[in-house]
Order: C-alpha cells, then structure tokens, then sequence
C-alpha cells in the first residue's frame, strides 16, 4: 500500500498526540477535560504541521525531480542558472542542479556526437578526394612501366596526365595542411596596413589569363576615390579574394561580368564580389562553406580546385575578426560580402 502524505501526517499525529497524552497522565492535577483539549490540539496542530512538511518540502520536490527527468528525456532545457541562485529551498536547488548538469552532459553527448559523424564524413571525404588523384597517377604509371614507355607519344601523354594528378594532389594536401592550421590557431596573422584596391588590382592581373579564356571582365568599383586602407594579414587576404574572384570567374557564364565593389563606413571597409552567373540554389547556401562541399561536382571536378578553398576563406576571415555572408539567385549570380576594419593614412 502506498502512503500518501495525508495518510503519514495522520498516523505522526496521532502518535504524537498519544505521546503527550501519555506523559501528562503522570502529571498531578490534569483533568480529563485537558486532557481532551490537549489531545486535540496537539493532534490538530501536529497533522497541519507534519502534512505542510511532507507535502510542500519533499512530496511537492520529488514531483517536479520526476517532471524534471521527463522534460530531459524530451530534451527540454529551459532552465535558467538564475533560478537556481534566488531559489533556498535545498530540495529545489537539489533538484535544478541535477537538471542542469544532466542537461550539460546531454549537450556535451550531442556536441560529440556531432563531432563524431563530422570526422567521419571528413575521413571519407578525405579518402574520396586523395583516391582519385592517386589511383590516376599509378594508373598511368603503370601502364608506362607495363611497355607504353617505348612509345614516345604515349609516354609524353602519360607522363604528363600523371604530374597533372599529382600537382592535383599536392594542392590538395596543402589546402588540408592550411585548413588544419588555421582550425587549430597554428597560424597567426601578421596585421599590417593594406592597400585594398592596389591588392584587387593585383589579383585582377594575375588572374587574366583565366578571365580571358571565358571572355569575363574583371572591375573594381569604390565608393571613395583613392587608396582604401584596412588592418589585414596581406597574404592571407590575398588568398581570401583569389579564390573569391577565381570561383566567380570559374563558375560564372561565359561573356561574364565580375565586379569588386568596396564600400566605406566609419570604422570598415565592406567588400562585395559579385558575379553575373547561374547562381547558387537556396538549399545549398547554408553548406557552402563546408569541406568538400560542391554544389556540382561533376561540373566542380572539370574545372579544378580541391573544394577546400570556401571552408579557408571563411577560417581566414574569422581570424580577421569578420564573418563573410552570401546571396545568391538562380541565374542571377551570387554575391559574396565580408567587412575588414579600415586604417587611417
């Protein structure tokens, strides 16, 4: 049988108010009406005060420690430290500080398994992006080595597919190299005063070859006549536009248009790079920048790179304290945008 408080209260009261019956029988000149009247009121008074006890103090507490188990098991973790500390009742506490620390380790449980499913994506990714490279190389290796090294022409040919793998391997390596590097903070920036738009300029020049090739311009626009000074590590920034002006020129339409548009406010530079291409589908946005991510990748493997380059300019940027952001409609182009802090002359 299970005791309710109401039960409890009633058998503590009559055991106490029997107790003090029973010593104040061997007091002298106790009469049966005080008796009566003490019984009573001890009864009385003992059952209110035992059933406050037990029902507020710990019945009411052992409630809410179950509503607190069923709210983790859904995974509902509104609770706020600041309750805890205005809260002096030792059950309450008790019981908020067990949902609080469960909560913690559960997130702690999910953080790791999140980061558990991303190693192994990234591990197979990994595998996915050196085997083929590799597999092509020793391809045509061994086909040299099997005879085809007699014929010039075939040597030549092989020969070269096989040191266009590798240098794809190399990049590749030394973009995983970089990203890790910049992961873990092994890299640090050396901030110094840039000039902005001498630097696009720069990389509107090396980068020719390729506009050409799909009959793209190149331009720069600016809000202010003149040098545009910003606080920036300049090989690692030079890094973040190239492969923002190489993508856009890459992945754009032939007869293209690619635009650098620098804007000033009060203490930043805001940079845009715009393209005139296809576009980025909506559903793609939010993955972009991740690892390996393509959002064509068959198209993505003809035209090069190691789909990597996203994932550093965004780890680049954060290190430059700045967040970069994309639009895009389809057939419209994409714009990516991102703020550096302005030096003054």
């Amino acid at each position: 049988m299970s005791l309710s408080p109401r039960i409890i209260a009633l058998l503590l009261a009559c055991l106490i108010s029997a107790l003090t019956l029973a010593f104040l029988t061997f007091v002298e000149g106790v009469t049966s009406s005080m008796l009566f009247v003490v019984g009573i009121s001890s009864f009385v008074i003992s059952f209110f005060l035992v059933l406050y006890a037990i029902e507020l103090l710990v019945f009411r507490e052992v409630n809410k420690m179950y509503k607190t188990i069923h709210q983790l098991k859904i995974r509902d973790f509104s609770i706020s430290r600041k309750s805890i500390i205005k809260n002096s009742n030792p059950f309450k506490k008790l019981n908020d500080e067990i949902f609080v620390y469960v909560a913690k380790k559960q997130k702690e449980i999910d953080e790791l398994k999140r980061l558990e499913q991303f190693r192994r994506e990234f591990l197979a990714d990994v595998s996915h992006e050196l085997k083929t490279p590799i597999f092509a190389a020793q391809g045509f290796i061994h086909t040299l080595i099997d005879g085809a090294v007699d014929d010039e022409h075939v040597r030549d040919k092989f020969l070269s597919k096989a040191a266009k793998s590798l240098d794809g391997l190399d990049a590749l390596v030394k973009d995983l190299v970089a990203l890790s590097q910049l992961e873990t903070g092994e890299v640090k920036m050396s901030f110094e005063r840039v000039n902005f738009s001498q630097l696009i300029q720069e990389i509107f020049e090396q980068l020719e070859t390729i506009a050409k090739a799909k009959n793209t311009s190149l331009s720069l626009k600016t809000s202010q006549p003149g040098p545009a000074w910003v606080k920036a590590d300049v090989q690692r920034i030079m890094q973040v536009m190239t492969n923002l002006i190489e993508n856009a020129v890459k992945y754009g339409n032939d007869n293209g248009k690619v635009i650098v548009h620098l804007e000033e406010d009060k203490k930043h530079i805001i940079v845009s790079v715009r393209d005139n291409g296809p576009g980025i589908p909506p559903e793609h946005l939010s993955r972009i920048f991740e690892r390996f991510y393509r959002v064509e990748k068959s198209r993505s493997k003809e035209r090069g790179g190691t789909g990597l380059g996203l994932a550093i300019v965004k780890h680049i940027l954060n290190a430059h304290k700045s967040k970069i952001t994309v639009m895009s409609k389809v057939d419209k182009g994409t714009t990516f945008r991102f703020k550096l802090e302005k030096m003054e002359v």
